[in-house]
C-alpha cells in the first residue's frame, strides 16, 4: 500500500502542469539574460574625476536620490505595466511558436522532400550523360605525360 501511494505521488508530479510550477522569487534571472545590460548602479553613470568633486553632502543626497529613484520608478512602472507587457509577450511567443509549429516546419519538410526528389532526378541525370563522357574523357587524355624541365 506504501508503494502504491508514493507511485501516485510520484505519477502526480510528473503530470503536474508547468504552469503551476513555483518560481524563485530571490534568484529573478537565473540564466543571467540581463546581467550586462540594465545592471545599472550610480557608480557606472556617475562620476567625478579628481580634482572636481561636488560637496560630500550633494554627492551623498545624489548618490540616494538615484538609488531610490530607480527604484521605485521601476517597480511602480513594472506594477502598471508588467502584466499587460507580459500579455503581450507572451501572446506573441504563442504566435511564433504556432507559426514555427504549424507553418515553418511543415514548409521546410514538404522543400526538403521535394529537394530530395530534384536531387535524385538531377542524380540519374549525370550519371546518364556526364558520367560516360567525362569517363571517355579521362581514357582519351589518360596516355598524355607531362615533363616539367627547367632551363638555365
Amino acid at each position: 500500500m506504501a508503494d502504491q501511494y508514493q507511485f501516485n505521488t510520484n505519477e502526480e508530479k510528473i503530470v503536474k502542469d508547468s504552469h503551476t510550477k513555483e518560481i524563485d522569487l530571490i534568484n529573478r534571472d537565473p540564466k543571467q539574460i540581463n546581467e550586462d545590460v540594465v545592471k545599472v548602479d550610480f557608480e557606472d553613470v556617475i562620476a567625478e574625476p579628481d580634482g572636481t568633486h561636488s560637496l560630500d553632502g550633494v554627492w551623498k543626497l545624489s548618490y540616494t536620490t538615484f538609488t531610490v529613484s530607480k527604484y521605485w520608478c521601476y517597480r511602480i512602472l513594472s506594477a502598471v505595466f508588467g502584466i499587460p507587457v507580459a500579455l503581450l509577450w507572451g501572446f506573441l511567443f504563442a504566435c511564433i511558436s504556432f507559426c514555427h509549429i504549424w507553418a515553418v516546419v511543415p514548409c521546410i519538410k514538404s522543400c526538403l522532400i521535394e529537394s530530395q526528389c530534384i536531387g535524385r532526378i538531377y542524380s540519374l541525370c549525370i550519371q546518364t550523360f556526364c558520367d560516360p563522357f567525362f569517363e571517355a574523357l579521362g581514357k582519351i587524355f589518360s596516355s598524355v605525360r607531362v615533363a616539367l624541365r627547367k632551363e638555365v
